[in-house]
């Protein structure tokens, strides 16, 4: 099968939630090409645990969605074969912490094809995934493990933190002829409103956006850990503190032209994430900026994060995650140093 010759959906200046967002960007991947699968448990009959994937059913057929059984090695495994096969496989995991039930597929089988093949054959397939907390979830569902997946060489890891970015980066990761990771805050999913672009491009993949200037410290995160940080600068400016924020958007590939010249313009940096301390990608992320950017630093790379424990009962995450007022706390210290 061969693209079909069909124009995206007209989606400039629309306002929308990143749920909306996604499911968008499917029917305009699946309507210009019939290559598009969706897979996975719950995506076809009731649109997703989400209902990202609401109506596609309906209007693809269940050739091209279908549900599978509760077997996410299964699900990451056949998507595999379906690449392999001439497909494009958009494969929904319902929870990011149960991509771990398949981590020896996305490892030693995704990961890996292009490298096993010498670059003779692609693997174009898109895993999408929700996580993170702040929706008092059960356990397994809010585990953050970005970090993990970019430890994979041979996957692609983005991270998108508003609805925007949501529709042109799931669009530019079914383009992608290699595998992209799509982890979704699933805490955002209703609450954040943005407009898309209409083309579907947006900023390419492992391209870094500064959402907000500052001149006194720079705050570097990427997905819901975004918006904390907005508020986090705006807690900073009442103190008398300008703080950038920057969203990495991706972390393979990383911006790391980005990413220095963001605090180079401040001479300090602030890396927060909801994933725990330690071997979370605040490390790397800090130890780019010690090694690129050392001459510039007026202060140690700080890290705000959860503790080196498993996730907490929801009715303790507040205790977990990373709060403004430790953001604040981490700012203020670096400023002071």
């Amino acid at each position: 099968m061969q693209p079909d010759d069909h124009p995206p959906a007209q989606v400039a200046d629309r306002e929308v939630n990143m749920v909306d967002a996604i499911q968008l960007a499917l029917v305009d991947a699946m309507e210009q090409d019939s290559r598009v699968v969706v897979l996975g448990m719950d995506v076809g009959t009731l649109g997703g645990v989400f209902r990202t994937t609401r109506g596609l059913l309906a209007q693809f057929g269940p050739e091209r969605v279908f549900d599978t059984p509760l077997a996410e090695s299964a699900i990451i495994g056949a998507s595999v074969g379906l690449a392999i096969g001439g497909m494009i496989p958009v494969p929904e995991i319902q929870f990011l912490g149960f991509t771990l039930q398949a981590c020896h597929q996305m490892s030693q089988q995704v990961a890996r094809f292009r490298a096993r093949t010498g670059s003779r054959y692609s693997l174009p397939l898109t895993v999408r995934a929700p996580y993170g907390g702040g929706l008092r979830t059960p356990e397994f569902h809010a585990d953050s493990l970005e970090g993990l997946y970019a430890q994979m060489p041979g996957i692609k890891v983005v991270c998108p933190a508003f609805p925007g970015d949501a529709y042109s980066m799931l669009t530019l990761a079914i383009r992608d002829p290699d595998p992209v990771l799509v982890v979704e805050p699933q805490r955002l999913y209703r609450s954040c409103i943005g407009k898309l672009s209409g083309d579907g491009a947006g900023i390419p993949i492992g391209v870094s956006r500064t959402v907000q200037t500052g001149t006194d410290v720079t705050l570097i995160a990427w997905s819901a850990s975004v918006h904390l940080c907005l508020r986090a600068a705006e807690a900073l400016g009442m103190l008398g503190i300008s703080a950038a924020v920057l969203d990495l958007r991706s972390l393979v590939p990383l911006d790391v032209d980005g990413l220095v010249k963001a605090v180079q313009a401040t001479g300090r940096a602030v890396v927060v994430h909801e994933a725990p301390l330690t071997g979370g990608f605040g490390a790397e992320v800090a130890a780019t900026l010690h090694q690129d950017a050392f001459m510039a630093l007026e202060a140690p790379v700080a890290r705000v994060a959860a503790p080196d424990i498993p996730y907490p009962l929801g009715s303790l995450e507040d205790y977990y995650l990373p709060t403004v007022e430790r953001v604040v706390s981490a700012a203020r210290r670096t400023v002071e140093y």
